[in-house]
């Protein structure tokens, strides 16, 4: 490298660095003036979480995403990962990890969340092992990844094929969920394959997900639904197919 382009490299580091750090530094302030320590303790007791919260609702986080985004614009794509990053890792209270996924999934940087790049993967996968709790998580997997894979389903569909048969139950859970909200566009072959990762696992969350998946699918076709639920009968928990069938037996 010249020693013009090493001048041009670390400016465009300093740049992307004072980026990040503004973002989050806006972020903060606008959450805690609007702190409410009351509620604040009954969500912490509520979501079982050591990080505490300031106590806004989930409207009120949206706004301060909204307003933040609006007065420090994010000039590349890396400056965007990389904010969001920063939110995400330098949070005290939960609610600035929600702002995080607020960034990430900004309608203003919606073309950069539909490149299914090493990069955003990256990110991705450590916003979902470090959250690793179901609020954080969910959110993650329906939007966050589920709209990676309508875009390019190409890239995705492999790499949650893998996801689904990783050891981490969260991972494994974001594969299951990710087809949460496309309904007709559903591909029932990596649905019943993100499935099939976690029927052995014993956990709660797995098999909350599986049933969750199943009875979101039900609302588009309830025969294959039905169907699967038949045919896996005898490993299918309780609990995943009580979730499977709940909107059909209310029918």
């Amino acid at each position: 490298m010249s020693a013009e382009s090493e001048v041009i490299s670390r400016a465009a580091w300093c740049n992307r660095l004072v980026s990040e750090q503004t973002v989050a530094s806006a972020l903060r302030p606008a959450l805690l003036a609007q702190a409410d320590p009351v509620r604040a303790a009954g969500q912490q007791r509520y979501m079982k979480s050591v990080m505490p919260y300031y106590g806004l609702t989930t409207p009120a986080v949206r706004a301060v995403v909204r307003d933040v985004v609006a007065a420090h614009p994010l000039p590349s794509r890396p400056d965007w990962l990389g904010a969001v990053r920063a939110v995400w890792d330098g949070a005290t209270h939960r609610e600035e990890r929600y702002a995080a996924t607020g960034v990430l999934q900004h309608r203003r940087y919606r073309a950069w969340a539909r490149v299914a790049d090493d990069e955003l993967l990256a990110l991705l996968r450590h916003l979902i092992t470090t959250g690793a709790w179901w609020d954080l998580v969910d959110d993650l997997a329906a939007h966050a990844v589920g709209d990676l894979l309508l875009a390019d389903p190409e890239t995705m569909k492999p790499v949650l094929r893998g996801w689904a048969r990783e050891p981490d139950l969260w991972v494994r859970r974001t594969a299951i969920l990710s087809q949460l909200l496309v309904r007709q566009n559903t591909d029932t072959d990596l649905l019943t394959f993100a499935i099939e990762g976690s029927l052995d696992d014993p956990d709660f969350f797995a098999r909350k997900a599986i049933g969750w998946a199943l009875r979101e699918y039900s609302k588009t076709d309830a025969d294959w639904v039905r169907a699967y639920v038949e045919t896996h009968s005898d490993v299918l928990s309780p609990l995943s197919r009580r979730e499977a069938l709940k909107w059909l037996n209310r029918r």
